[in-house]
């Protein structure tokens, strides 16, 4: 005669489903759903720190952007103002380029032509380059002369 199933012993009958439990007492069938859950959050975790990691670069060529647009137009106006020789937009382009970036406007302001305007360009890497450069703007020139009375 056959041991009556206790808890803790295997029984012989079917379970709910048709098959043998191996288990006592495991009837709702969440067996490594542990593992199932840990995946996940993994998943989630990783693609949350792809996101950030991605907006950081975006940042990073901002920044770069915004540098690069800044010196290029400081050293555009100092051409521009006869304190060094060349081109202003020859030299804003080559200051831009030194500094990661590309020269996309330059433009000497009216009436006195010693104000330039200068825009640059970063082209962003990877998945983000589909949103376009990260950009730049700066304007320079000499400082106001202040009004004595």
């Amino acid at each position: 005669m056959a041991e009556p199933a206790g808890p803790g012993r295997p029984s012989a009958e079917p379970g709910p489903r048709g098959r043998g439990r191996e288990r006592g007492g495991d009837r709702d069938g969440d067996t490594g759903s542990g593992s199932v859950h840990a995946l996940t959050l993994a998943m989630v975790l990783g693609a949350l720190l792809l996101a950030v990691l991605m907006l950081a670069q975006a940042g990073v060529a901002a920044h770069r952007a915004g540098k690069a647009a800044d010196l290029a137009a400081l050293a555009a106006a100092d051409t521009a103002r006869g304190l060094v020789a060349g081109d202003p937009c020859g030299t804003a382009a080559r200051v831009a380029r030194d500094n990661g970036a590309e020269l996309v406007v330059c433009r000497l302001v009216e009436p006195e032509r010693v104000v330039v305007d200068v825009r640059t360009a970063v082209d962003l890497a990877g998945p983000l380059a589909r949103l376009g450069p990260a950009t730049g703007v700066s304007r320079a020139g000499p400082p106001e002369a202040a009004d004595a009375p």
